[in-house]
């Protein structure tokens, strides 16, 4: 057995508890220059009224992760909202355009950022885990 594991789980303890209690950020009224450019993070965006973890993500880029692909972006780059308008649980949510208003109107993301590219995939693995998220897409 690895002997690091016990200190793998107490980073992975603080890592939950960093992102649990960073700032919760609105897509309500989000703008681009809301977003620094080019900063690579591990993102998760949550139900505000139930707390439900909706998505984990990492990107190298937040802006364009958050704000251009998962709330403008089309169907092709904007996963949450495609699994938002084929989820049967959120009857009220039939069309891209739905889920862009139940962002806005429901929805938070908070994010932790990390430079490294192979740091922010196993941050990514250990969230979803944790935070028991609701959507993971499908592995290739």
């Amino acid at each position: 057995m690895d002997k690091n594991i016990g200190k793998r789980l107490s980073a992975a303890k603080t890592i939950a508890e960093r992102m649990l209690n960073g700032r919760m950020i609105s897509f309500d009224g989000l703008k681009p220059s809301d977003l620094e450019e080019g900063l690579a993070a591990v993102y998760a965006i949550f139900r505000r009224d139930t707390g439900e973890t909706l998505y984990v993500g990492r990107t190298k880029n937040l802006r364009q992760g958050l704000y251009n692909g998962h709330l403008m972006g089309p169907e092709s780059s904007a996963r949450l909202k495609k699994y938002l308008v084929h989820d049967e649980a959120f009857p009220h949510i039939r069309t891209m355009q739905d889920a862009k208003q139940f962002l806005r109107d429901c929805c938070y993301f908070q994010y932790l950022i990390e430079p490294d590219v192979i740091v922010r995939g196993q941050i990514e693995g250990v969230l979803r885990f944790l935070l028991n998220v609701r959507y993971l897409y499908e592995e290739h």
